[in-house]
């Protein structure tokens, strides 16, 4: 399964075409899609920042979900999470997709807008591991052993 070529832009304005612009050469994609989501969210990161400060060309993403009829209010939705995140480095990762979600949701087998969503992807689009829902030591433990085995 892959990852569909979306575009958005982060919190800092600059274009991505995911999965081709990414980073790593492994991301993790974190997917919410409600505002609510970002305590989850944030549970994750915490987890995968170690992650990145230990794994060479690894990096993670959050992307907040819209759907396309949103776009007209962009710069009122981006400007608000823009304001509300001071760290510059949280706001380069974060990419906000307005797209046609039930087609991106039926593309990722996303039964449900009621958590998040997390991929392991290579820059290619290779979609490598995938969760769901809140951070707990087994999840990160099988996402950390399957990059090491890609790694190895």
């Amino acid at each position: 399964m892959k990852f569909p070529n979306v575009s958005g832009k982060n919190l800092e304005k600059k274009k991505y075409n995911i999965p081709y612009d990414l980073e790593g050469e492994l991301n993790v994609l974190i997917v919410p899609f409600q505002r609510w989501h970002q305590s989850l969210a944030d549970e994750w990161s915490v987890f995968l920042n170690k992650i990145e400060k230990s794994t060479q060309d690894f990096r993670y993403y959050e992307v907040p979900t819209l759907n396309s009829g949103y776009k007209v209010m962009r710069f009122m939705i981006d400007g608000g999470m823009r304001a509300g995140i001071p760290n510059r480095s949280v706001r380069e990762r974060t990419i906000t997709l307005y797209t046609n979600k039930p087609l991106f949701e039926k593309l990722l087998n996303i039964k449900s807008e009621d958590t998040i969503y997390l991929f392991l992807i290579r820059k290619n689009g290779e979609i490598l591991w995938r969760d769901e829902g809140e951070y707990d030591t087994q999840k990160g433990e099988e996402l950390l052993k399957t990059i090491e085995n890609l790694n190895a």
